[in-house]
């Protein structure tokens, strides 16, 4: 092999003994710099790149220059890892999806709303659109900008689906917020999400305002979710949600950025304080994407919608698994007992989220004949499916994980109370707490779950460095759930995190609890635990150890209680006050709250 005279005295040589036959000098270029940096190469090199193959092709020179040159040219190359996440979502958010279907599928039913008092409402892919575009227009023309929040603070009614689309539509978050939280709690909200505006109904309406006071505007629906305001509420004197509509017709789109956020959610976890989960367009697009195949939702299946839609069951579980399919979402303004057959009879409705307090309602023995096959619930139980006639789908998720992580299918035949395997897009660990290490096989660990931040799992909690530390570790997100790792990757539940409580759906930190409950006159210590609960699963006690200058017990826990109810929602308020002499120990005075659980229950039921 000849060595250029220009290189002799800097040479490098190569072997490369795998590469393509040949003797062509770009082509073997090519290959030597994929195997180099590992790298898309373009169709020329520069001329800096100087490099002399053996006929062979085994064997190349390069001079350092040369070298410099390729290392420079690998870096350029490089690719830069938002753009790489970008990509996976190209062309594709929120907007795009609505114009999609009212493309493709203009005159078919999107939503459709099932007041419990007036009219059933029907809105086509094409008025959806059009009516979310109108109001994009009004929150521009208001002076909503690309990465504001918007406060959405209502019980289910279609001005919040439209609102919330329209936000998302215009660049901007929409905050969506409990309607059981208190006047600090709205305060927290806004101030935390750094609201600029906001939306609500009626019955809110003063709530807000006098709680969020820094608001640039706050509108107000006509009426609370298809039920007439009472004069007091109805004498707000703040403007109409429909000052909101601006011209469709002038609405301008704006190019798709997939990783911008679009909503706000606040989830409670083992602090003391809810953090706002935030949700990109590409995490939409994401759960429009599984939604759907996860739950066998078809273009002309519809989906019923009856928990809060500022719930991620609600706006992604289930309305984005719509809008994924193409098919349709009924709206309920809330559960219904009497209506519910109704509902579901007239709607056709297919698709329901399963909740405990539900189930004597489809396991009824006069149900009528209806359309309902599937219900989502969180773990494969035959003999559910028995009773409630319909196929019930396991389905394992949380406001993090923006969708389905772990799933179920009927037609799979998994074991019996597990949750499914772990869902396309997502890995699975289960890790031992104490020692960090993965967890072998039937062994309990807490889950861990990783994926692209801002597209499978959420894009980060807002405005919070120290909670988004402690979430991640290594590119793993930990729920701070208990599983085990059953055989054939069959995932079973064991328990949420000792702090963590599920009351009816809602998720409450028992140290947020605590803090309210150590500040009552009496008090020495504190510890709120989860009894179980008839109809919400679970509901909080707090067991106290008291002062010697405390109240008689009723006094105390009337305290406890008021004192509660006025800083925290409804949800969080215990149902009883214990009071014991001391706290079940473990290990270096490690607090037995499994033991203080087991306690709660041999009380009579609250």
């Amino acid at each position: 092999m000849r060595v250029h005279p220009n290189f002799a005295s800097e040479a490098r040589t190569y072997s490369l003994h795998e590469s393509a036959a040949g003797n062509e000098l770009l082509k073997f270029s090519k290959q030597f710099l994929r195997i180099l940096g590992k790298i898309l190469v373009p169709d020329h090199l520069p001329p800096s790149v100087a490099m002399i193959a053996s006929a062979d092709c085994k064997y190349c020179v390069i001079s350092t220059a040369g070298w410099d040159a390729a290392r420079r040219l690998r870096q350029e190359c490089a690719m830069d890892t938002t753009q790489l996440q970008n990509f996976q979502m190209h062309g594709q958010d929120i907007p795009w999806l609505l114009t999609h279907w009212a493309t493709q599928r203009p005159e078919h039913p999107a939503l459709v709303w099932e007041p419990r008092e007036g009219t059933r409402t029907q809105w086509s892919y094409a008025e959806l659109l059009a009516e979310v575009q109108s109001v994009a227009v009004g929150l521009t023309q208001r002076g909503i900008a690309q990465g504001d929040k918007v406060l959405i603070h209502a019980d289910n009614c279609p001005e919040m689906v439209v609102a919330w689309l329209a936000c998302a539509t215009a660049g901007a978050i929409g905050v969506t917020t409990n309607t059981k939280s208190v006047g600090a709690e709205i305060t927290f909200f806004a101030e935390q999400a750094q609201c600029v505006a906001a939306i609500t109904q009626p019955q809110y309406a003063d709530l807000v305002s006098k709680h969020a006071p820094g608001m640039r505007w706050i509108v107000v629906t006509d009426d609370n979710g298809g039920e007439a305001p009472t004069a007091a509420e109805a004498a707000h004197g703040l403007e109409a949600f429909s000052s909101l509509r601006g011209d469709a017709a002038a609405f301008v789109a704006r190019p798709a950025e997939p990783l911008l956020p679009f909503g706000i959610m606040f989830t409670s976890g083992t602090t003391n304080r809810p953090k706002a989960v935030v949700h990109t367009h590409a995490n939409a697009i994401w759960a429009s994407r599984m939604g759907p195949r996860n739950i066998d939702l078809g273009a002309d299946d519809r989906y019923l919608i009856y928990l809060p839609f500022f719930h991620v069951n609600a706006q992604s579980w289930s309305f984005f698994s719509v809008l994924g399919a193409g098919a349709t979402a009924v709206l309920m303004p809330k559960w219904s007992t009497s209506r519910f057959w109704d509902v579901v009879v007239r709607n056709e409705i297919t698709h329901i989220s399963l909740m405990p307090f539900c189930m004597g309602t489809l396991a009824a023995p006069d149900r009528p004949e209806s359309h309902l096959r599937v219900g989502v619930f969180g773990l494969i139980l035959p003999d559910l499916d028995k009773m409630l006639g319909i196929k019930v789908y396991a389905a394992y998720g949380m406001t993090e994980t923006v969708t389905h992580a772990i799933t179920g299918k009927p037609s799979q035949q998994w074991p019996a109370r597990s949750m499914g395997h772990v869902s396309p897009g997502y890995e699975i660990a289960v890790v031992d707490q104490d020692t960090g290490m993965l967890c072998t096989n039937d062994e309990t660990g807490e889950l861990w779950m990783r994926g692209t931040r801002g597209i499978q799992l959420f894009l980060e909690y807002y405005n919070n460095p120290e909670a988004n530390a402690k979430a991640f570790e290594d590119g793993w997100f930990k729920t701070g759930d208990m599983v085990r790792m059953g055989e054939g990757g069959n995932v079973f539940y064991q328990e949420r995190d000792k702090d963590l409580l599920k009351v009816g759906g809602e998720n409450v930190s028992a140290k947020e609890v605590e803090e309210v409950v150590a500040t009552i006159a009496g008090v020495g210590q504190v510890a709120v635990v989860a009894k179980h609960h008839e109809w919400l699963d679970q509901v909080p006690v707090a067991f106290v150890i008291t002062t010697a200058a405390a109240p008689d017990h009723a006094t105390l826990e009337a305290n406890v209680i008021a004192a509660c109810k006025e800083k925290l929602s409804d949800f969080k308020v215990p149902r009883a006050v214990y009071v014991v002499e001391e706290f079940p120990l473990g290990t270096l005075d490690k607090l037995l709250k499994n033991k203080l659980r087991e306690i709660a229950d041999a009380h009579p039921a609250v």
